[in-house]
């Protein structure tokens, strides 16, 4: 917020003096179209500027009209807002509602319908618009490093959640808050959102890469969810727990680690094949665990699909994209 206000400033004095450089009456007007036409985003500035700009046109050709037929009156000023606003949200230029209203009551103040006076409220438009414009496509903040923060928060969290897990199937009477999934939670709608502020800041060839990333740590967060549930159902310790455990262990490594290593996976695999040769349980307290457990797995299988789903191989990976993709275990 604070830089954009810097942006804002920039913006509103230099529309201001090409205005008065112009000629143009009332200059400070320009300033704010500006004010107006600064965002967040490049991408967000090129359509709001596109919107307010057309949205402008739509409002004064509809105030010409009322000032040709009704003359410069205060009450052909509430027509105008009667009759001008819905027509521009009607066109789609609902965000140019307050930049076309600047622009017909500059026509209202002036008393006159000449070319001149139209053209100066165009020129005016031009200024004050394209000034916010030029601001904005100059420079942006970058937001990579701020990303990078937060993937590396979602990788810690996920890596704690893990081992938790883990030692939880080691000792079902442990007392876990799981405070680590609101934070990873939270963690991750930042991510979402400063990643794509960062992909509107790219007019061209815009790097998907982050949002990729945190959607895909999104749906892995709603499968961790579903493995919660199904460790709330194990709550006697039994040797395949404690297997599973390790797997957990390892994923919570794998998951800091920068590529997708494939370890879980494969000991997962084991797993499954060493559980299939084990007796049945002999009670159904030993039924209902194990079921349990082997629900679990499942879930944690379909966890790794998710990373395995959204990563390109490591061979032909480009560098920038492995490097954005760290950690997806």
């Amino acid at each position: 917020m604070g830089f954009r206000v810097i942006k804002t400033a920039a913006a509103t004095l230099l529309s201001i003096l090409l205005a008065a450089a112009a000629g143009i009456p009332s200059a400070q007007s320009a300033g704010l179209l500006a004010i107006l036409g600064v965002e967040t985003t490049r991408k967000r500035s090129l359509r709001t500027i596109t919107a307010r700009f057309s949205a402008s046109l739509v409002g004064l050709l509809c105030g010409i009209v009322l000032f040709y037929l009704l003359g410069f009156h205060y009450w052909v000023l509430g027509l105008y807002v009667l009759f001008g606003f819905p027509l521009i949200v009607k066109a789609g230029f609902k965000e140019g509602i307050v930049t076309s209203s600047v622009v017909v009551f500059r026509v209202f103040g002036q008393a006159e319908l000449s070319l001149h006076v139209l053209l100066q409220q165009i020129e005016l438009l031009i200024i004050g618009l394209g000034s916010a414009g030029l601001v904005n496509l100059i420079y942006m903040p970058q937001g990579g490093s701020l990303i990078a923060g937060i993937r590396k928060e979602v990788d810690s969290q996920f890596s704690v959640i893990f081992k938790q897990m883990a030692r939880t199937l080691r000792d079902p009477l442990l007392v876990w808050d799981g405070k680590e999934l609101i934070g990873a939670s939270d963690a991750i709608q930042r991510g979402i959102t400063a990643s794509s502020r960062e992909m509107e800041n790219h007019v061209i060839h815009p790097d998907e890469a982050w949002n990729v990333y945190f959607y895909m740590r999104k749906e892995q967060l709603e499968s961790i969810q579903n493995m919660m549930q199904l460790l709330s159902q194990v709550y006697r310790q039994l040797p395949h727990g404690d297997m599973v455990a390790d797997l957990f262990d390892q994923l919570s490594g794998d998951v800091l680690a920068e590529e997708y290593t494939g370890r879980t996976e494969k000991l997962l695999d084991k797993l499954e094949q060493e559980f299939q040769e084990m007796e049945l349980p002999g009670t159904r307290d030993e039924f209902e665990v194990r079921s349990a457990i082997l629900q679990l797995c499942r879930e944690l299988a379909l966890y790794l699909k998710i990373a395995k789903r959204h990563k390109v191989p490591v061979e032909i990976k480009p560098a920038r994209r492995s490097e954005r993709l760290r950690g997806q275990g």
